[in-house]
């Protein structure tokens, strides 16, 4: 039986404003090249998972500045590549300095607080565990999350990142339940999904665009009032 649902925080409860894809549009554009964002939509999946696949091998914060930049000229390669623009390294290093330059506004998802006042309402416990170097309790106070997650669990805090069990299972810890007992919903495949099942939760992967190519027999829902429909 489901006590509580446990969620990723980035593209799975935040994403910004505008959206990442129509930024990469508007920053090709100013060199000539003409890509719509909808190209993009799916090439911002594969290249974040490349990029977490690599944090959970070793963070970037414990990693020299030429291997990050490196992770991150292979990102954008990857959005490049995946929207169908030959990804030329000129290109994805001017690309890389007007992402540095670009201030990204994070906002919630539309579905995001009626789907946690609904789960509340089913007397779930709810909680994050994200894969950040920083306190992000400024940002879920500022975004309206606050009241309604009840355990927190940051990369930051424990040492370790998904999909390794240890951060997960610090998140069961502090909230009293067996795996078993707990749901956790997230955008990444190998990071939240296979990284939460291997810790004993029922994990299930956020496919808002439908994009995934995670395996048919993965759990997953297109948004998060699916979710009351996996509560049994």
């Amino acid at each position: 039986m489901i006590q509580a649902v446990f969620f990723d925080l980035y593209q799975t409860l935040v994403g910004y404003d505008p959206p990442r894809e129509e930024w990469e549009s508007r920053m090709l554009d100013q060199f000539g090249i003409k890509a719509p964002p909808q190209a993009f939509t799916r090439a911002f999946i594969v290249a974040d998972e490349y990029f977490y696949t690599e944090n959970a091998k070793k963070p970037m914060s414990k990693r020299p500045a030429e291997e990050v930049t490196k992770v991150y000229f292979h990102h954008q390669s990857i959005v490049l590549k995946e929207g169908g623009i030959t990804p030329a390294p000129d290109l994805v290093r001017s690309m890389l300095e007007r992402w540095r330059d670009t201030k990204l506004k994070h906002v919630l998802f539309d579905d995001v607080l009626p789907a946690l006042v609904e789960l509340k309402r089913l007397n779930m416990a709810l909680g994050l565990v994200s894969n950040v170097d920083k306190d992000i309790t400024p940002l879920l106070d500022e975004l309206g999350l606050s009241p309604f997650i009840t355990t927190v669990v940051t990369s930051q805090e424990t040492g370790f990142t998904k999909p390794h069990p240890e951060i997960f299972q610090e998140a069961l810890r502090r909230a009293e339940l067996p795996a078993e007992n707990v749901l956790f919903v997230g955008d990444q495949y190998q990071i939240d999904v296979l990284g939460s099942t291997g810790a004993g939760m029922k994990g299930v992967l956020l496919d808002r665009g439908g994009f995934s190519d995670a395996p048919p027999e993965c759990p997953r829902v297109r948004n998060l009032f699916q979710l009351t429909g996996m509560l049994e």
